[in-house]
């Protein structure tokens, strides 16, 4: 039996080993997906040499970006993003690893599912995309692929890097996407959301949950009672599951860019 699995920590919300195993049993294949919730990310070289059946991972907050240093080599695409969310493991006949390669399709995946909600028109768009880590370098490649240029939001802020407190009415009204890339509202915290003024929210804003346990988000209640547009993370996470897939198992791996 095969066996691929999803690091981060913590993992308590994630839904990823429940939609894996539900597709293993439908499919007949003989693998099983588990969560290894990693206290550190020094333990995953640990994990590998143990799980000798482990041929996948998925990996999540807090260790897309640091997962990189383990890697013998990355995809384009995760190397231009700068994070990695799917990592394959090949071995030798006896389990020795031969190497670790990452990639990313946490890119692909929001962007597929976020064009349909874009309006029709020539006119650029803008973004703003909540957060800084390895998911919203995603998001932030994922918007270029639609042209819409994104600006990025933190608690922190820098160069390139933009202050929540300085989200005023003028920026506000020249964006159209908003992005969630931050663990903020997923559950248990469902009381939870990002510090904007959402005051400022209108019918002509799409404001987009990556958090997709629960549902709706406390992000999502506030921008659609002003009128937004809003969807959570739950369409991504299986387009990106999808891809992950196909790359682990070299089905249509031509066809996928990451």
């Amino acid at each position: 039996m095969k066996i691929y699995g999803l690091i981060g920590n913590p993992l308590s919300h994630s839904y990823s080993a429940v939609n894996f195993n539900r597709k293993f049993e439908n499919e007949g294949i003989d693998a099983r997906y588990l969560n290894f919730e990693l206290p550190d990310i020094g333990d995953l070289m640990e994990l590998i040499a143990e799980q000798l059946d482990l041929c996948g991972l998925n990996v999540t907050i807090p260790y897309k970006e640091l997962v990189m240093p383990y890697l013998n080599d990355l995809s384009p695409l995760a190397r231009m993003v700068g994070a990695v969310n799917t990592v394959t493991i090949d071995r030798d006949a006896d389990g020795e690893v031969l190497s670790l390669t990452g990639y990313n399709t946490d890119a692909p995946a929001f962007a597929r599912t976020l064009a349909p909600l874009l309006p029709d028109g020539s006119d650029p768009l803008r973004a703003l995309v909540l957060g800084t880590g390895g998911a919203s370098l995603a998001v932030c490649a994922g918007l270029k692929m639609l042209g819409v240029e994104p600006m990025r939001v933190s608690r922190t802020p820098r160069q390139g890097v933009m202050a929540y407190a300085d989200i005023d009415s003028a920026v506000m009204d020249g964006v159209t996407v908003i992005v969630n890339a931050t663990p903020l509202g997923t559950a248990p915290d469902v009381d939870m959301c990002p510090d904007i003024p959402y005051d400022l929210i209108t019918e002509n804003h799409i404001c987009y949950d990556l958090v997709y346990n629960p549902t709706e988000t406390l992000f999502m209640k506030q921008s659609a009672a002003r009128g937004a547009k809003v969807k959570n993370g739950a369409d991504m996470l299986k387009l990106q599951a999808l891809l992950a897939w196909r790359i682990w198992t070299g089905e249509n791996i031509k066809n996928y860019a990451g």
